[in-house]
C-alpha cells in the first residue's frame, strides 16, 4: 500500500511538471510568432489538464485576437473567453475574459465599419472608371481634403505639444478631479481644465468604497502619495485612500477599509486595446486610463497633488 501511495504521489508531481513544461513551450511559441503551433499546444493542455484549462483558454483567446496573428479570428477568440466564463465561473481569469469580450466586440465592429467604408470607396472608384473628367475632379477633391486633414492634424499635434510644454514649464497641475458617473478624469491647474481622459472604474462602481474586496472606487478627497514605475499596469500613481472618514466608516461597519487604490494604465501586454478598455469597468477599485494617458498624468501630477473623486 505504501508503494502505491508513493507511486501516486510521483505521478501527481510528474503531471505538474509536464503541465508547466507544456505551458512554457506554448508560451515560447507564441512569443516567437508561431501562433498556430502555440494554439495547438494550448489545445493539448485543455485536453490533458482540464482542471487548468482556464489558463490555456485565456491564452488561446488572446492569440486568436492578436493583431500580429495572420489568421486572426475574433469569433474563435470570443468562443474561448465565453467557454472560460461558462465552464470556469470561479477562475481568476474571468474578469479579464469579460473585459476582452467587450473589447473584441468593439474592435470587430470597427473592422466591419472600415470594411464597409472600403467597399463604398471601391464602388465609387468603379463608377468613375472611364470618366476622365470626373476622375480628375474627384482626385483633386481627395488630394485637397487629404492635405487639409494633414494640416489640421499637424496643428492639433503642435497645439497639444505647446500645451504640455507650457504645463510642464508652469510647474504642474494642482488638482485631479475624477467624476465617476461621467467616467472622466480631469487635470486642473489654477481652476482651469488642462485636459480630460476617459476612464474605467472598479467592477462595482456605484457608491464609495467601504471595505477590502468590494471592487468599489473611493469617493472623497485624497492626494497622490507615491508612484510605481514597475507597475503591472504600465505606470501607477498611489492615492492616499483610506482617509480618516473612510477609516471611521469601516470601523463602524467592523471591516477593513482596504487600500492600494491607484490611477494606472492598462495591464501589461494589453496596451493594444487602447481606448476600448473603457467599454467596461474592469479594475478592483482603481482608476484606469490608457498607457499614453498615465504617462502624461505622471509627468504633470507630482506627489502631493490633490485628488478629488466625486460620484
Amino acid at each position: 500500500m505504501m508503494a502505491t501511495m508513493l507511486l501516486s504521489g510521483c505521478s501527481h508531481i510528474n503531471d505538474g511538471r509536464q503541465f508547466n513544461t507544456t505551458f512554457a513551450e506554448a508560451n515560447d511559441l507564441f512569443h516567437q510568432g508561431s501562433h498556430a503551433a502555440a494554439l495547438d499546444k494550448y489545445s493539448e493542455i485543455t485536453e490533458k489538464y482540464p482542471a487548468k484549462a482556464d489558463m490555456a483558454l485565456f491564452e488561446m483567446g488572446i492569440i486568436h485576437a492578436h493583431p500580429k496573428n495572420p489568421q486572426k479570428d475574433y469569433q474563435k477568440s470570443l468562443e474561448c473567453f465565453q467557454k472560460l466564463i461558462r465552464d470556469y465561473p470561479e477562475s481568476v481569469y474571468r474578469q479579464n475574459s469579460e473585459m476582452m469580450i467587450f473589447n473584441i466586440r468593439n474592435v470587430a465592429l470597427k473592422d466591419q465599419t472600415i470594411a464597409a467604408q472600403q467597399s463604398q470607396i471601391e464602388t465609387l472608384q468603379h463608377e468613375v472608371q472611364g470618366k476622365e473628367n470626373v476622375i480628375v475632379g474627384k482626385a483633386n477633391e481627395i488630394v485637397t481634403l487629404q492635405k487639409k486633414n494633414e494640416a489640421f492634424g499637424k496643428k492639433i499635434e503642435a497645439l497639444e505639444k505647446k500645451f504640455f510644454d507650457y504645463a510642464i514649464r508652469k510647474g504642474s497641475v494642482d488638482r485631479i478631479l475624477i467624476e465617476k458617473n461621467a467616467r472622466r478624469l480631469m487635470l486642473i491647474s489654477q481652476g482651469e481644465v488642462l485636459k480630460s481622459y476617459d476612464i474605467a472604474l472598479g467592477g462595482n462602481p456605484i457608491g464609495p468604497k467601504e471595505r477590502q474586496g468590494d471592487n468599489k472606487t473611493p469617493e472623497g478627497t485624497y492626494v497622490i502619495d507615491g508612484r510605481n514605475k514597475d507597475s503591472r499596469f504600465h505606470l501607477s500613481l498611489h492615492i492616499s485612500y483610506p482617509n480618516e472618514r473612510d477609516k471611521k466608516r469601516a470601523k463602524e461597519l467592523g471591516v477593513s477599509p482596504g487600500g492600494d487604490i491607484m490611477i494606472h494604465g492598462i495591464k501589461n501586454g494589453f496596451s493594444w486595446v487602447g481606448d476600448a478598455h473603457t467599454a467596461v469597468d474592469w479594475t478592483k477599485g482603481c482608476i484606469a486610463v490608457t498607457d499614453e494617458g498615465i504617462e502624461e498624468i505622471s509627468k504633470l501630477a507630482p506627489n502631493g497633488t490633490i485628488v478629488e473623486i466625486r460620484p
